[in-house]
């Protein structure tokens, strides 16, 4: 944000020369109510006890300083306890349009993250099914806040973490074999947790299609090691091309297996044991989590010798650092919510800081038609899949209704509404704010009217209330990236969209842009609408969205 960043120098500077020390507690930011101004700061109530005087005063001295020292500020009024309320000018907003313009694509990008190394695992789910729409919101948060966190100066990383071993892979492939005897005609006995959906008859018959019918006379074990081993990477391979038709695409396949197999498992069990964070008690391996604030210790390798999922996680986010990761990020269901002080806990016991995992929870996403709720289950096979959703309303609309609302709050998704053409539609309604302002480009060069005449356009002449809205809204972008980066919050992207959509809905409703009369008041005007177009063009690319041209 330019203004933001201007006004923090200014204040630097006046701050360092009155002899202090900017307070870390220093606040400059929009107020919410627009009538106090463009940005509102509480520097003298954070340095009126280090500077021995009333706060007020303080802000008042401060006020004066500041209006001798740039002439861009308008005015400065001293509210409430000590706040300063500053407004800019209209020539220093004028010039966001140019900016933008300027740099294009690299418009609100920054290195706010200064090459620090991140990793972001997300959807991980097991291969024992599709993806489902749950399944869906979490790719669209995770693809998005790497595109977010890539243009705000992080060195990034995508991950899906393969959970292919363990009881659900086994159940997988008793779930396919029982399916296959069943088709050959052979004996057989459904789990009774086993997985029921017409994917598990699928994979069987393509088994048998592939195979031959004497793969039904294969012993047991090496039947359900075919069902397991074939179904996975059937479903894996359907996954990541579901994944890929969402726009969504992992950098890292990471197998679970993997770990054991390379002995990763061990040598962190081992760690643990050595920096006393795990001990053996009644024939099992425990983590000695109590002395991290766990309420109680937690098993890692069973009497039976078998792992826990925990054992193989903790490996797993060893294995994350020892790549070299600053941070990492999960992206988990909501149900897994009590696992996150565990996993910090881990964290810290493999002698990282808890900070230096992040994790997001997604909550459940109630699946409607026309308001009528859709009943799901994976495990009974009544579900929603992602692919049949983005089938039906495209992945735009899918990606950008995921990113309506934060992360971890329910999340209503009618599929009759997204597919409506309605200002109600919040994916058309920011899709149509970009599509408009191409329509009137159109109309423009069909009358003759050149876009690159529009380029050295009389700013002087944008001197409405909503051309300044629309000109400070740009001048935000900016602030807002960098603002869901480090908050890891890529709904403020989708908030920002809409908020830009609607003011330039209502400027195209309330003043002519090929009919104001005036030829300069014309080509400033286009100039405005592509600098906002280019605006919304960037935001859309960092959901994973798209900016159409026509609608």
């Amino acid at each position: 944000m330019r203004a933001k960043n201007h006004l923090e120098q200014a204040l630097v500077g006046i701050v360092g020369e009155m002899g202090l020390e900017w307070p870390t507690k220093a606040t400059v930011e929009p107020p919410k109510d627009k009538k106090f101004g463009d940005l509102a700061c509480n520097i003298a109530m954070m340095l009126a006890k280090d500077a021995g005087r009333k706060p007020r005063d303080l802000a008042e001295d401060i006020r004066q300083k500041l209006l001798k020292a740039s002439p861009d500020i308008a005015s400065v009024e001293v509210a409430g306890p000590g706040f300063l309320n500053v407004a800019y000018g209209p020539d220093f907003w004028r010039k966001s349009a140019a900016l933008v313009l300027e740099q294009g694509e690299n418009y609100g990008k920054s290195d706010a993250g200064q090459g620090r190394r991140v990793q972001v695992e997300y959807v991980s789910a097991n291969p024992t099914g599709p993806l489902h729409i749950g399944h869906g919101r979490g790719a669209a948060l995770g693809d998005c806040l790497a595109r977010i966190l890539a243009r705000t100066g992080f060195e990034v990383q995508t991950e899906y973490y393969i959970n292919d071993a363990g009881r659900q892979m086994k159940l997988l492939g008793a779930s396919i074999w029982a399916r296959l005897l069943e088709i050959a005609g052979k004996p057989s006995q459904f789990p009774e947790d086993g997985y029921k959906g017409n994917y598990i008859k699928d994979l069987a018959q393509d088994i048998l299609d592939n195979e031959g019918p004497q793969t039904a006379d294969l012993p047991s074990d090496q039947g359900l090691e075919l069902c397991r081993v074939r179904g996975m990477n059937a479903i894996l391979d359907g996954i990541k091309q579901d994944l890929k038709d969402f726009g969504v695409e992992h950098e890292i396949w990471f197998s679970e297996a993997s770990l054991v197999e390379t002995g990763k498992v061990q040598a962190t069990l081992d760690s643990l044991k050595t920096r006393g964070m795990a001990y053996e008690k009644d024939g099992a391996l425990w983590f000695k989590s109590t002395d991290l604030g766990d309420d109680k210790d937690r098993v890692l390798v069973k009497s039976s010798g078998d792992l826990t999922y925990l054992a193989s996680d903790i490996a797993y986010h060893d294995n994350k650092y020892q790549r070299g990761f600053d941070l990492v990020v999960d992206i988990w269901g909501a149900d897994h919510h009590g696992y996150v002080p565990r996993m910090k806990a881990a964290v810290e016991a493999l002698g990282r800081s808890r900070d230096d995992l992040e994790v997001i929870l997604v909550q459940l996403v109630n699946l409607l038609r026309g308001g009528e709720q859709i009943a799901m289950s994976t495990r009974a096979g009544k579900f929603e899949t992602l692919a049949d959703v983005v089938k039906e309303v495209g992945a735009d609309a899918a990606r950008f209704i995921f990113l309506s609302r934060k992360s971890d709050s329910h999340l209503d998704f009618d599929l009759e509404l997204v597919k409506q053409k309605s200002m109600d539609n919040p994916v058309y309604y920011v899709q149509y704010a970009h599509a408009r302002i191409r329509s009137v480009q159109r109309k423009a060069e069909e009358q003759g009217i050149s876009l690159d005449e529009a380029k050295s356009a009389d700013l002087s002449l944008l001197d409405t209330p909503e051309d300044m809205d629309l000109l400070k809204l740009m001048d935000q972008f900016p602030e807002v990236l960098a603002s869901a980066a480090k908050s890891l919050s890529p709904h403020l992207v989708s908030y920002y969209l809409r908020e830009l959509a609607q003011a330039l809905h209502g400027y195209y409703t309330k003043h002519q842009v090929l009919g104001a009369g005036d030829d300069g008041l014309v080509r400033a005007r286009l100039l405005l609408l592509e600098a906002v177009a280019q605006v919304l063009r960037n935001g859309l690319a960092a959901l994973g969205v798209s900016a159409p041209d026509s609608m």
